[in-house]
C-alpha cells in the first residue's frame, strides 16, 4: 500500500481551489475604459454614477457597463473610438468636477470584485503608455542642508550679539561640504563657538585663522551627505506619487532605479506633455511681508536693494516690488489646498500646519492692514547650444504672483488669490502634492502605444502557449500516464503562480512572461528528476508503490538543491534589481516555490490516489 497523509490531500486541495479563485480575473479579459475621480477627493457615489451614464447616452456614447472601483467611477467600453468620445464629452461638460484618465477595466463578473478579486496589473510594455526616467539633482539636497545650518547659525550668533563677517556654505558637490564662519579680528571666537555648539551639531567642527579674523567650519560627513540625498529622493518618489495620484493615472509604477534616479511609469497616458510639466515642477510657495517704506522703482533702477529686502517683480502687473527677506511661511508647511473663489475671481484656499499657523498669525496680528505676498518659485533647466554643444544649466525663477492687504488677523486657513481659473488649479495641484525635495530632470522618455502593447501581450501569450504545448506533449508521449500527472501539476502551477502575482499586485511585463515559461521549464525538471527515479527503482525489481515512495524521496535532495541555487539568484534580482529585471526576478522565485509545492506535494498527492489503493498492480504506465 502506498499511503500518504490525509491533512496533505486536505491542503493540496485548499490552495489549489484558492489559487484558482484568485486566479480566475485573469481569464476574463479586459475592455478600454475611462476612470473618473472627484476633482474634490469625495468618493464617486451612485447618484453621480448615474449622472454621468445619463450623460453619456444623452451624448450618443455607447458604453458597455459602469462600476464603482475604490470611490473612482469605471466606464467600459467596446472599442477604443467609445472610449475617447466618453473622454472628450466628459472634460467637457464636467471639467471641473471629474479628473479622467483613459484605462483599462477587466471584465471581471460583480461577485468576484465584491470579493476584493482582481486580476494581476500590466506593466507599461503590454498595456501602453509613458515612461519617464528622471535624474534626481543629489548636490542641491545638500545645498539645502548646509543652507539650513548657514540660517540657523546666523540667527544664533545675532542672538549672542556676535558680529559676523560672513556667513556661507561652500564646497556643495565635493566630498567635504561645509558651512563657514567668517568673524572679525575683534569677535570672541570661544563664545562663537559655544553659541554654534547647536546649529552645527553633528558636523565635523574646526576653527582657523585669518588675516582678518577666525573662521569656524562645520563639514558634513559621508554618512549625513548620504542620508540627505536618500532623504531628498525618497522625498521626490513621494512627491512624484502624489502627483499621479492627483492626475488619476491607474496603476502607476514610480520607484527608484539605481543611485539618483526614478522611474515612472504611467501605464494608459496618451497626454504625455501635460503629464511631464506637471511631474516635473519644481514649485514651492513663500509669503513674505511687502516692504512699504523704500522706492521698489529706485531699487530696480540701481539694482540694489534695502538691507534685509530682496527685490521682486509682480507678474500680474510686471512692477517691481521690495519683500523681507524674513519668511513668514513656506509650501513644506501647508497641509491642504484646494482651489475655490473669492470676491476676486478664482482662489486657492489654503491650510497650514500648527508651526506655519503660529507664525502667521502672529505676523498678521502685528501687520493689519499692511501688504502681504505670495512668491512662486520654481526650479527648471535650460539647455543651449554654445560652441556646437549643447549646454545645461539650472534657472530659478522667483516671481510675485498675489499681493493683498492683511485686513484681519488669521492664522492656518486663508487664501491666495490674484489667480487665473487654471493657475489656481495647477497651483493647488502642486501645492497638494507636495513640493519636491530636489530639481529632477527628465533624461529619458519612452511613449508605448496601446497596439504595441497588445502585440506584444499576444506575442507573449503566443510564447508561453506554444512553449507549454511542447512540454506538455513530450512528457505524456515519453511518460505516458505520470506525463499527463506531470502536465496537470505544470498547469496546477501556472495557475497559482497566476494567483500568487494577482494576490501582490504585481505588475507583469514581458520579462515576467518569461519568467512563467522558464518556471514551466524548471518544474518539468523536477517532474523528470523524480520519474527517472521511479524507473531506475522499477529497473531494481523494487514493487512499483514502493518504487514510487522512493523516487519522490530520492529526488528531493536533488531537487531542493538546484532549486535553493536558483531561489538565491532570483532573491538578489528582486532585491537590488529594477525595472525589467526585477520584473523578471519576482515571477522567478514565486515560481520556484509554486514548481516546489505543486511538483513534489500535488504530484504526489495526484500519483497517490492513482495507485495507491491498488492492491495487486504489476507495473507502471511510465
Amino acid at each position: 500500500m502506498l499511503e500518504y497523509a490525509r491533512w496533505k490531500y486536505v491542503l493540496v486541495a485548499a490552495v489549489l481551489l484558492l489559487a484558482l479563485l484568485f486566479a480566475l480575473p485573469n481569464f476574463f479579459g479586459e475592455d478600454p475604459a475611462l476612470q473618473l475621480a472627484r476633482k474634490d477627493h469625495n468618493p464617486v457615489d451612485a447618484n453621480a454614477s448615474q449622472t454621468v451614464e445619463a450623460f453619456l447616452t444623452q451624448r450618443g456614447v455607447h458604453f458597455l457597463k459602469s462600476y464603482i472601483d475604490s470611490g473612482r467611477l469605471m466606464v467600459r467600453f467596446a472599442n477604443v473610438p467609445d472610449q475617447l468620445a466618453a473622454r472628450d464629452a466628459v472634460n467637457e461638460q464636467f471639467t471641473t468636477t471629474y479628473i479622467t484618465a483613459l484605462s483599462f477595466a477587466p471584465r471581471t463578473p460583480e461577485f468576484l470584485r465584491a470579493l476584493g478579486l482582481r486580476p494581476m496589473p500590466l506593466g507599461l510594455d503590454l498595456r501602453g503608455g509613458l515612461y519617464l526616467l528622471y535624474q534626481v539633482d543629489v548636490n542641491a539636497a545638500v545645498a539645502q542642508a548646509l543652507d539650513g545650518y548657514a540660517q540657523s547659525a546666523r540667527r544664533a550668533l545675532a542672538a549672542a550679539n556676535i558680529p559676523v563677517t560672513d556667513v556661507s556654505a561652500v564646497g556643495v558637490g565635493t566630498d567635504k561640504p561645509n558651512v563657514r564662519v567668517v568673524l572679525p579680528a575683534a569677535a570672541d571666537v570661544n563664545a562663537a563657538r559655544n553659541a554654534l555648539n547647536l546649529p552645527l551639531q553633528g558636523l565635523s567642527v574646526s576653527t582657523d585663522s585669518l588675516a582678518s579674523g577666525s573662521a569656524i567650519t562645520g563639514v558634513l560627513t559621508t554618512a549625513q551627505i548620504r542620508e540627505r540625498q536618500d532623504y531628498a529622493i525618497q522625498q521626490n518618489i513621494t512627491t512624484l506619487r502624489n502627483r499621479v495620484n492627483e492626475l488619476g493615472v491607474s496603476e502607476p509604477i514610480v520607484q527608484r532605479q539605481g543611485i539618483d534616479r526614478i522611474n515612472v511609469q504611467l501605464p494608459g497616458v496618451q497626454n504625455s506633455a501635460e503629464v511631464k510639466d506637471i511631474l516635473g515642477r519644481v514649485a514651492t510657495l513663500e509669503w513674505r511681508l511687502v516692504d512699504t517704506q523704500d522706492n521698489a522703482f529706485e531699487a530696480q533702477q540701481t539694482g540694489r536693494a534695502p538691507l534685509g529686502y530682496k527685490l521682486y517683480t509682480h507678474t500680474p502687473s510686471g512692477a517691481p516690488v521690495l519683500l523681507k527677506r524674513e519668511v513668514i511661511a513656506t509650501g513644506d508647511e501647508l497641509t491642504n489646498a484646494t482651489t475655490g473663489t473669492s470676491q476676486q475671481g478664482p482662489a486657492v484656499n489654503v491650510k497650514l500646519d500648527a508651526r506655519g499657523g503660529d507664525s502667521m498669525l502672529k505676523t498678521t496680528r502685528q501687520n493689519v492692514d499692511k501688504p502681504m505676498a505670495v512668491v512662486l518659485i520654481e526650479k527648471r533647466r535650460e539647455t543651449s547650444e554654445v560652441d556646437g554643444k549643447k549646454v545645461s544649466r539650472d534657472v530659478t525663477d522667483e516671481q510675485v504672483i498675489s499681493v493683498a492687504t492683511i485686513r484681519g488677523i488669521f492664522s492656518n486657513d486663508f487664501q491666495v488669490t490674484g489667480l487665473a481659473a487654471g493657475e489656481a488649479r495647477e497651483l493647488a495641484l502642486l501645492m497638494r502634492s507636495g513640493s519636491l525635495a530636489t530639481p529632477i530632470y527628465a533624461i529619458e522618455e519612452r511613449a508605448v502605444g496601446p497596439s504595441l502593447g497588445r502585440e506584444n501581450i499576444d506575442k507573449g501569450v503566443n510564447a508561453l502557449i506554444v512553449g507549454m504545448a511542447a512540454v506538455f506533449i513530450f512528457m505524456a508521449i515519453y511518460y505516458k500516464t505520470f506525463g499527463l500527472v506531470a502536465d496537470l501539476v505544470l498547469l496546477a502551477n501556472v495557475v497559482l503562480l497566476t494567483a500568487l502575482l494577482s494576490m501582490m499586485r504585481a505588475s507583469l511585463s514581458l520579462p515576467g512572461i518569461a519568467g512563467i515559461i522558464l518556471t514551466v521549464g524548471m518544474a518539468v525538471d523536477a517532474n523528470v528528476l523524480i520519474y527517472e527515479r521511479i524507473r531506475e527503482e522499477v529497473r531494481k525489481g523494487v514493487s512499483p508503490q514502493a518504487a514510487i515512495r522512493a523516487g519522490f524521496e530520492k529526488a528531493f535532495s536533488a531537487i531542493a538543491d538546484s532549486n535553493v541555487t536558483t531561489l538565491i539568484a532570483g532573491v538578489v534580482l528582486w532585491v537590488f534589481g529594477t525595472g525589467p529585471i526585477r520584473g523578471f526576478a519576482i515571477v522567478l522565485t514565486l515560481g520556484i516555490a509554486t514548481s516546489m509545492f505543486t511538483s513534489l506535494m500535488g504530484s504526489r498527492a495526484l500519483l497517490t490516489l492513482m495507485y495507491g489503493g491498488r492492491r495487486k498492480l504489476a507495473r507502471l504506465s511510465i
